[in-house]
């Protein structure tokens, strides 16, 4: 039976108020990355208890009556909203613009975004120009070899592939571009 010694924390480390290292040591833990680990195998179940430093925390949006005006929230919340929805339609694949005023950030976003999609467009429009290239050439070569084949059937004299028939039979080498003179010399030196 293995002993359940890890202590699946989210890193980084460095977030904590304590010394988490000192912490495993002293309890005779391992630490391991719980964003990256893919599983809890051999998981402790009494740990220190840690938390993070203040610094870290996000901060809250506290509104009070001498604070943020409710138009400014009110827009923010409408910005933020048009930033969701412009990042969700570009997951999508389908970079979609939110009616209305988007504000600053989310027009600047909306901008960006198109721009990528205009760059990846004209990407895959000259990927798939060379993908055409390489079929067409493809098609062009098989031609180009069918030709070969048929010039090289054409250009067999049936007086030379005799002759070589009758050398191969007799086990005489030859060149293989030999002129059909020299074959038939080599052919008349054959004994009868």
């Amino acid at each position: 039976m293995s002993k359940n010694n890890i202590w699946y924390l989210p890193g980084p480390f460095h977030q904590y108020q304590e010394d988490v290292k000192a912490l495993a040591k002293e309890a005779g833990l391992v630490i391991v990355d719980a964003n990256v680990a893919l599983n809890r195998k051999n998981e402790a179940k009494d740990v220190p208890e840690v938390t993070i430093r203040p610094e870290l925390l996000s901060p809250e949006l506290v509104i009070d009556d001498s604070g943020i005006s409710q138009d400014v929230v009110a827009k923010l919340y409408a910005e933020l909203t048009s930033v969701g929805v412009i990042v969700e339609s570009f997951a999508a694949q389908g970079l979609e613009r939110p009616e209305g005023d988007l504000g600053e950030t989310a027009s600047r976003l909306f901008e960006v975004l198109e721009a990528v999609n205009a760059g990846v467009s004209s990407l895959q429009r000259e990927r798939d120009g060379e993908a055409q290239k390489v079929i067409d050439l493809e098609q062009e070569k098989a031609g180009l070899l069918k030709q070969i084949e048929a010039l090289k059937a054409a250009a067999a004299d049936p007086e030379v592939e005799a002759l070589k028939a009758a050398l191969d039979k007799a086990g005489v080498t030859y060149r293989a571009n030999a002129s059909k003179e020299s074959l038939q010399k080599l052919v008349d030196d054959l004994p009868k």
